[in-house]
C-alpha cells in the first residue's frame, strides 16, 4: 500500500478522491496541492463534512474518523510531493495546463513514484508524452461521487509499464473500487457512452422536451440525461468532449443547444410526464441507437472488454442493465432494427461490424485467471456483494465444464471480488412470485443446485477462498467445495431463517455429513441465523487454512488445490446416514432481539433430522429441497421476504 499520496487540484473531484483514499488506506498521509488557498480550505471542509456525515450515519467509527482527519496536509508548494509514492492530478480539463503540471510534478518526485491523471477524455499519450519516466504514468479516471462510486477506469497505453497497470488494479480492488481497463482512446470507454448518450438527448430536442426525454430514458437509467447534466453542471463538458471526439468525424458534433442553456426543465428520478406513443418510440430508438452504436464501436476497436463495458455502464453511469444485457433481452432482430434506424438518422455513426450475437455472447460476471495450473474463478458482482444468480451459476459451471477434463488444469479456486464478500447469498428478486407454490419452490431449489451437484461429482478439487462474508447460498457454495481457505476476518452465516425460509440448496444436509462434529454449531446457524467466524470454523475443521488479510489468499487456495489434487474424493463419500445430536429446545431468550418463526424452525429441524438418516446424498438433498418449498408456503415466508424488500423488520409474532 502507498504510504504518502498527493492530489493536485482541490476542486470537487480531488477532495472526494482524497476522502476515499484516506478511508481505505490505514495511516495514509494525504497531501492536497492547489495554487489557491481558498480551494484548499474548501477541500478540507468538504472532507470534514464527509467525516461528520459518516459518523452521524454510523458508516464511520470514531477510530476511522481519527484516521481520516490525521496526516492531512494542504500546500501550494510542489516540493511537498517529493517523497510521495503516488501523485494524482485532478485539475481542470485543459491539456496544456495538465502537461505543465506533470512536468512540474516529475521535477520533484522520485523516479519510481506513480503519476496518474483523473482526466475523463484526454489520452495518456497527449498528457505524458514529453515526460522522462513515462512508464510509471497512466490515467485513473474516477466517477462522481468519487468516494462512493466504485468504478475507476485505468488506461492501458503504449508507454505504460504493465506492472503499474496490474498494481493499480490490485490497489483499487483491495480498497473497494472496481478498476475497468480501457485503451488510450479519446474519452476512453465509459465517457464515450455517457457523453454521446447526453449529446444525443440534446439532438432529440427538436422532437421532444427535456422532461419527455428523461421520462423515456427512465426505463433504462436511474436518472435521465438532462437531470444528470443539471446535477453535474455538465453542459460544457458535453461540448468539450464531443468536440474532442470530432477528430473521429463530424457526426460527433455537440448539439448546438448545449451552448445556450444553463439549467434544463426536466423531471426528477421516479417522476414522469406523459409522452405520446410516436414521440416515445422516436426517443427510445434514438437513445438505444446511440447506446448500441457506441457499444459495438468500443468492442470492435478493443477500447474495453465486453465484461468491463457491461459492468461499468451499471456502476459508473447508472444504467439498470448493461448494454450487452439489454441487447440480449431485446433480441437480435430488434437491436438490428434500432441500429438500422439510427444509421439512417445519424449517418456516420458507428454500426455493427459483426453479427450481433458476437457482441452479446460473452462471460459477464466471472473472471477467469490461471495460476500454477489452477483456474481461479472470481465472482464479480460488486453491486450485489457477489450474490448468486442464474448467470453466476451458469458461468461458473460453464468454466468448470470447459476445463475439468483438461490434463493441464489441476483444479479450481472460487473467490469473490473485492475485500468485503465471497458471496452474499442468492438474489431474492424471484422469491415473491414463487411464494405459496410448493412445486415451483422445490423445483427452484433443484435448479439452483445444478452447480453444487456438479461439484459433488467432480474428481478435480475445487477450493473456496473466502475473502469476506459468505451468506446463505454463498455458504452453501463454499461448503460444497473440496476445501476452504479464508482470511481471518471472514465469516459465514445462514440468514434465511430471518426471512422466514430455510436454506434451499443443501445447507441443511451437506454440513452435517462433512463435519458431524460441528452439528451443534450448524444447528445454531440454521435455526437462529448465528454467525460463524473463520477462526472458530478453522478450529472445527470446516476451514482448512487461515491467512491474514494482507497475505495472499489466492496463493494459499492454489496451494490447497495442489494438496487435494492427489486425494480421491467423490459424492459417494457423503452417502450413508450420519449421527448428529438433536437440536435443543428453544425458549424465548434464545432469539434475542430478533424474533423468528417457530413454524419455520420446526420445518428446518425435521428436515435436518430426516436428511441425516437418509441413505444417500441425493435422497438427503431432496429432503432439503422439499423443506425449502414447505417454508416458502408459510405466512412467515411471505412476511419475511416482504419485510426484506421493504427494508423493515419482519413481524413473525403474528405469523407463527
Amino acid at each position: 500500500m502507498p504510504q504518502r499520496i498527493a492530489i493536485v487540484g482541490a476542486g470537487t473531484i480531488g477532495p472526494d478522491i482524497g476522502y476515499y483514499l484516506k478511508s481505505a488506506i490505514p495511516d495514509l498521509t494525504l497531501v492536497l496541492v492547489d495554487v489557491a488557498p481558498a480551494a484548499l480550505e474548501r477541500a478540507v471542509a468538504r472532507i470534514e463534512g464527509y467525516v461528520e456525515k459518516g459518523l452521524a450515519r454510523r458508516k464511520l467509527t470514531e477510530q476511522q474518523a481519527v484516521q481520516v482527519r490525521r496526516n492531512l496536509v494542504t500546500t501550494q508548494d510542489y516540493a511537498a510531493m517529493a517523497e510521495c509514492d503516488w501523485v494524482l492530478e485532478a485539475a481542470t480539463e485543459n491539456l496544456e495546463l495538465k502537461r505543465k503540471i506533470f512536468r512540474d510534478i516529475e521535477a520533484v518526485v522520485r523516479p519510481d513514484a506513480l503519476i496518474t491523471s483523473n482526466t475523463s477524455s484526454l489520452p495518456a499519450s497527449r498528457l505524458f508524452g514529453d515526460l522522462t519516466h513515462k512508464q510509471r504514468t497512466t490515467v485513473t479516471h474516477f466517477f462522481a461521487p468519487a468516494f462512493r462510486n466504485p468504478a475507476v477506469e485505468v488506461v492501458d497505453w503504449e508507454h505504460g509499464d504493465p506492472e503499474v497497470l496490474d498494481y493499480l488494479r490490485w490497489l483499487f480492488c483491495t480498497t473497494g473500487k472496481v478498476p475497468l481497463v480501457t485503451a488510450d482512446a479519446l474519452c476512453f470507454m465509459l465517457d464515450r457512452v455517457f457523453d454521446n448518450w447526453c449529446n444525443e438527448a440534446g439532438h432529440l430536442l427538436d422532437r421532444a422536451s427535456a422532461s419527455e426525454v428523461d421520462s423515456v430514458a427512465a426505463d433504462y437509467v436511474h436518472a435521465g440525461p438532462f437531470f444528470v447534466l443539471n446535477l453535474a453542471r455538465g453542459n460544457p463538458i458535453i461540448v468539450e468532449t464531443n468536440t474532442l471526439q470530432m477528430e473521429e468525424g463530424a457526426h460527433y458534433r455537440p448539439a448546438p443547444i448545449f451552448g445556450s442553456v444553463d439549467v434544463w426543465k426536466t423531471t426528477a428520478p421516479g417522476e414522469r410526464v406523459t409522452v405520446t406513443p410516436d414521440t416515445e418510440t422516436a426517443v427510445r430508438d434514438r437513445l438505444l441507437g446511440i447506446l448500441f452504436s457506441q457499444t459495438v464501436d468500443i468492442l470492435d476497436r478493443d477500447i474495453g472488454s465486453p465484461a468491463d463495458l457491461n459492468l461499468g455502464c451499471r456502476l459508473a453511469l447508472g444504467f439498470k442493465q448493461g448494454p450487452l444485457d439489454l441487447m440480449r433481452s431485446l433480441g437480435d432482430a430488434e437491436v438490428g432494427r434500432i441500429l438500422e434506424r439510427f444509421a439512417r438518422e445519424r449517418p456516420g455513426m458507428p454500426t455493427a461490424a459483426r453479427d450481433l450475437a458476437a457482441y452479446r455472447e460473452c462471460r459477464r460476471v466471472v473472471l477467469v485467471d490461471g495460476l500454477d495450473g489452477v483456474k481461479v474463478l472470481t465472482i464479480r458482482r460488486p453491486q450485489a456483494l457477489n450474490a448468486l444468480d442464474d448467470e453466476v451459476t451458469d458461468e461458473l459451471l460453464g468454466v468448470i465444464r470447459q476445463f475439468e477434463h483438461d490434463p493441464a488444469v489441476r483444479g479450481f479456486v472460487v473467490v469473490g471480488y473485492g475485500p468485503r464478500a465471497f458471496c452474499a447469498g442468492a438474489d431474492i428478486g424471484r422469491f415473491p412470485e414463487m411464494l405459496g407454490s410448493l412445486n415451483d419452490c422445490v423445483q427452484y431449489s433443484r435448479d439452483c443446485s445444478r452447480l453444487l451437484v456438479h461439484l459433488d461429482r467432480m474428481t478435480k478439487p475445487v477450493v473456496a477462498a473466502l475473502n469476506g462474508m459468505a451468506l446463505g447460498g454463498g455458504v452453501e457454495l463454499a461448503l460444497r467445495c473440496r476445501g476452504i481457505v479464508a482470511t481471518r476476518d471472514a465469516w459465514l452465516q445462514f440468514p434465511e431463517v430471518t426471512l422466514g425460509i430455510a436454506p434451499g440448496i443443501g445447507g441443511m444436509v451437506v454440513p452435517y455429513r462433512r463435519w458431524p462434529q460441528a452439528a451443534s454449531v450448524f444447528h445454531d446457524m440454521l435455526r437462529l441465523g448465528r454467525k460463524l467466524d473463520a477462526t472458530r470454523a478453522h478450529a472445527l475443521g470446516v476451514i482448512d487454512a487461515l491467512v491474514d488479510p494482507q497475505d495472499d489468499l489466492i496463493a494459499s487456495a492454489v496451494s490447497r488445490v495442489g494438496e487435494l489434487a492427489d486425494t480421491a474424493s467423490s459424492a459417494a463419500d457423503l452417502d450413508g446416514p450420519v449421527e448428529i445430536p438433536a437440536p435443543p429446545e428453544l425458549d424465548d431468550g434464545a432469539f434475542g432481539k430478533r424474533p423468528l418463526s417457530r413454524e419455520v424452525i420446526g420445518i428446518i429441524d425435521r428436515a435436518v433430522a430426516a436428511a441425516a438418516k437418509a441413505d444417500g446424498l441425493e435422497a438427503a438433498l431432496e429432503i432439503g429441497y422439499a423443506a425449502f418449498g414447505a417454508t416458502a408456503c408459510t405466512e412467515a415466508a411471505r412476511e419475511g421476504v416482504t419485510a426484506f424488500l421493504e427494508k423493515r423488520r419482519p413481524d413473525f409474532a403474528r405469523t407463527g
